[in-house]
């Protein structure tokens, strides 16, 4: 253990910045600033974190010398601004998903990054989740042999409680949710098959949120606050998700060309329940994965007639409950950032899987909106710094 803990600083304090809560029970880091413009959000973290320094101004905690990392939790259109001027500070960066908004402003963040000789993760959580470990156990092990087709489905039965109360319901706070949401599945798609898209075609449209309503009415101002499915206190001022400026996808598809493998992803925000599920077919085989249970059909060996289920044996993999925030994955984040930055371990997910995952969302979200017409992937820049660890 280092003589002196990794000292961090938030931008952000709230949301999903609860997790840094890892780093402050880590005796590797100690939290010693926080950055937030809501006022109430900087109080509790003092509470917290007793003696720390606090502001409402970002460049204030990055201009600091005994701030040495800066985690980035803010919302997700201001992820590359902060990003990019704690990097240019000398700071090493933890940055929540998704990387940015926008394709251009990642290749920005990864320039800074490559300028700073800083440490620089990006928060793609569904890789460290046991279910997805498990299945990537699975396909590693080469039981369904080589993965060819991949089919994943998101059921997002609590979409307006997420999604459209906020923000992110309009394009120039998210771009869509095929960023927000999606770049999640993107990434993992990826991160399953080894390979990074190279096309994708997509669908979608706005089809359930949205309408008529006043941009500044909120649901607890509403006179249809009794009787309206959509009805949240979940902010302090959950915004309607029928307003006017809702213009993001509730519905939406997606066709990735992956060179020698193809996959489908479709995602809907008004579905009745919530469910992820992954089906990936290989030369010798398939994956099935649905909440915390794998479910994997291999060939028998020495077929002699045509396909049936008596050549198939299945076996079904069951995860176990884990501890800690999305499924087990926040507390092996935090950990890691702190071996990369303090032991130069290598991690899961790096920078340039984060600068795809948008890629493909931003891509796909342009596809949607012009015709639906096939748009090639922009290769990732070639990085040299040497903190750079594949």
């Amino acid at each position: 253990m280092p003589d002196i803990p990794l000292r961090i600083g938030l931008i952000g304090v709230e949301h999903r910045a609860r997790m840094a809560s890892n780093w402050h029970d880590d005796p590797r880091a100690q939290i010693v600033a926080g950055c937030d413009i809501d006022d109430e959000f900087l109080g509790r973290f003092q509470e917290k974190h007793k003696d720390t320094f606090t502001c409402n101004d970002y460049r204030d905690l990055v201009a600091r010398d005994d701030v040495d990392a800066v985690g980035v939790f803010t919302r997700d259109n201001l992820h590359a601004e902060h990003a990019v001027a704690a990097l240019e500070a000398g700071k090493h960066v933890f940055c929540e998903k998704p990387m940015a908004i926008h394709t251009e402003d990642c290749d920005r963040m990864l320039e800074a990054w490559r300028q700073s000789g800083t440490r620089f993760m990006v928060g793609m959580n569904m890789r460290y989740m046991d279910n997805f470990i498990a299945l990537k156990d699975v396909i590693d092990s080469g039981q369904i042999g080589e993965v060819k087709a991949v089919w994943v489905r998101h059921f997002v039965g609590f979409g307006g409680f997420a999604y459209f109360h906020d923000y992110r319901a309009n394009s120039k706070g998210s771009t869509g949710l095929l960023l927000q949401k999606a770049s999640h599945d993107f990434d993992m798609i990826h991160f399953l098959t080894g390979r990074y898209t190279k096309r994708v075609t997509g669908m979608g449209s706005l089809d359930f949120f949205g309408g008529d309503k006043p941009n500044d009415l909120v649901c607890e101002d509403c006179d249809e606050k009794d009787t309206c499915t959509e009805f949240s206190t979940r902010e302090k001022k959950s915004m309607c998700c029928f307003r006017q400026e809702v213009d993001v996808e509730d519905h939406s598809m997606v066709l990735l060309d992956l060179g020698s493998v193809r996959a489908a992803y479709v995602q809907c925000h008004y579905a009745t329940e919530t469910n992820r599920n992954y089906l990936l077919i290989g030369t010798k085989g398939k994956a099935e994965l649905t909440g915390n249970e794998i479910k994997v059909t291999t060939q028998r060996v020495n077929k002699t007639k045509a396909r049936s289920d008596s050549h198939f044996a299945t076996a079904t993999i069951q995860v176990g409950a884990v501890q800690g925030g999305h499924g087990g994955a926040d507390p092996r984040i935090c950990r890691q950032f702190l071996d990369h930055v303090l032991d130069n371990a290598p991690t899961v997910a790096t920078p340039r899987d984060g600068r795809m995952a948008v890629a493909v969302g931003c891509a796909a979200t342009h596809s949607i909106r012009n015709g639906n017409v096939p748009i090639d992937i922009t290769p990732c820049p070639e990085l040299t710094t040497s903190s750079d660890i594949p």
